[in-house]
């Protein structure tokens, strides 16, 4: 019987070959069964919201439609300053343990320290900060300059490297002024309006009388600005003439403008050079932040000011004029200002003057220094 059956390729359920081919055909099944399993189960990965748990972790998740904005702002709060929590415009600094700040918080926190006789601290981690142990972050410069911001005049979001560039050229809405300013007209407004007012602004038809005013009113505006680098050519022609690198003379480290305290109960910074030799003459510069204000360290306005004082003793008056400039080590801007003072033994220091400096960002580049680099010129008044 059993060979009959084999003989007709019928097998025996008791057979082994019986057991071979329903042990194939059940795996054939399951084979099928588990390709389906896994094509539903992709199928759910792709559609559904939630990553599969056991997915591999080198496998890039899906980022759903519309959450670009929200990770930007996730980005905004990462990349911003731990001080002012803004993105930085210029330069990042980072302290050793990698908290960021924009360049105007960092000088602000290393003046701060200055001016209470204390060691500037990250304010996130309380590390010390300086100018060696800080650096920049290049990578966070280059990654804020391509996050997009807001132009302020078309409310269009362009990449911040971009966007000084798309407000002062390309933009439509952008404020600008007619062409014909310079002979009176007052008009501002967006740039496509330009060519329309300019056809029918009435300045370009005024009489000669009234033009003649307004040129008038320009011209000495324009004489106030020559008179000063003509007093300066003048000073140069003198005949004697002396100069040093003060506050902080990096050529010459015997001159330096240095910090000291005062002895009251609340100490006050101020600063004064080692005694320097110009003109023959012996002499020393002083300099105080916000002229002596109790606590300068509350005030967000800071200012210096400085003396200049004749140590040596003389004959006679002698009358010089003096300016400050800015050092060849140093960033700051100062317009420069020409002071006179006629030296006696007994009128030998001059009132404190304002540095000329543009605003408090500048006096904190100089308060942060250990030291501070400007260039002194003396001229002597000859009668």
């Amino acid at each position: 019987m059993s060979s009959m059956e084999e003989r007709d390729g019928v097998a025996a359920p008791g057979s082994s070959s019986a057991g071979m081919g329903v042990g194939a055909v059940g795996a054939a099944v399951e084979a099928v069964a588990g390709v389906a399993a896994m094509q539903e189960e992709v199928g759910i990965r792709r559609e559904g919201p939630e990553p599969d748990p056991d997915e591999p972790p080198k496998k890039r998740v899906r980022v759903p439609e519309g959450e670009s904005g929200k990770l930007e702002e996730r980005l905004y709060s990462v990349l911003c300053c731990t001080v002012c929590l803004d993105l930085p415009k210029a330069s990042v600094y980072q302290c050793t343990n990698g908290h960021l700040m924009c360049a105007g918080c960092f000088i602000h926190l290393l003046a701060d320290s200055r001016l209470k006789e204390e060691q500037a601290t990250c304010p996130n981690c309380r590390c010390e900060i300086s100018k060696n142990l800080c650096c920049r972050n290049l990578a966070v410069e280059k990654a804020v300059s391509e996050l997009p911001t807001e132009c302020t005049f078309c409310i269009k979001q362009f990449p911040r490297s971009s966007l000084e560039r798309h407000q002062k050229e390309e933009c439509q809405d952008r404020v600008t002024q007619c062409k014909y300013k310079r002979i009176g007209c007052p008009w501002q407004g967006p740039f496509h309006e330009l060519p329309a007012h300019e056809s029918e602004c009435c300045h370009p038809t005024k009489t000669g009388t009234e033009l003649m005013g307004i040129l008038g009113e320009m011209d000495q505006s324009h004489r106030r600005d020559m008179q000063l680098y003509n007093s300066i050519f003048g000073l140069l022609c003198y005949e004697k003439i002396g100069f040093t690198d003060k506050l902080v003379a990096l050529l010459h480290p015997e001159v330096q403008f240095r910090p000291y305290r005062t002895d009251d109960f609340i100490t006050r910074l101020y600063y004064e050079t080692p005694r320097f030799t110009v003109l023959n003459q012996t002499w020393v510069l002083k300099a105080r932040v916000n002229d002596s204000e109790r606590n300068p360290n509350l005030s967000c306005k800071r200012t210096l000011s400085f003396q200049l004082i004749l140590k040596s003793k003389v004959n006679s008056a002698l009358e010089c004029s003096f300016l400050l400039l800015k050092g060849p080590y140093d960033d700051v801007r100062i317009k420069p200002v020409i002071h006179h003072h006629s030296f006696c033994n007994d009128a030998n220091e001059t009132e404190y003057v304002p540095l000329p400096i543009s605003d408090s960002v500048e006096c904190n580049k100089l308060l942060a220094a250990k030291n501070i680099n400007l260039r002194l010129f003396i001229f002597q008044v000859q009668k």
